[in-house]
């Protein structure tokens, strides 16, 4: 299991009658990894977009299927505990 828990609760509201998600991951230096719910107005169609922000502003974004969300959570945490990624960065002399 990971030592600190930099994960915000979910946070989530009702805006103009759809009820929005939103989350973040606090990274360091500032940056910050967020996890909300979208919908396109143009395909009529909800997706979950992942995007690295920093001072307010995404640089840089991800879109996801919402069926897709669990298998990535799922095969992400897959990959931590094969490749021991709780304990990443614990050798470092501090």
């Amino acid at each position: 299991m990971a030592k600190e828990d930099n994960f915000e609760e979910v946070v989530a509201d009702v805006d103009d009658g759809e009820r929005t998600a939103y989350s973040e991951i606090k990274m360091g230096g500032g940056w910050y990894m967020a996890i909300s719910l979208e919908r396109s107005e143009r395909f009529d169609k909800e997706y979950v977009e992942i995007s690295k922000e920093r001072a307010g502003k995404k640089r840089s974004r991800f879109n996801l299927s919402p069926k897709h969300t669990r298998i990535l959570g799922e095969a992400l945490i897959k990959f931590a505990d094969e490749n021991d990624l709780d304990n990443f960065g614990s050798d470092e002399k501090e």
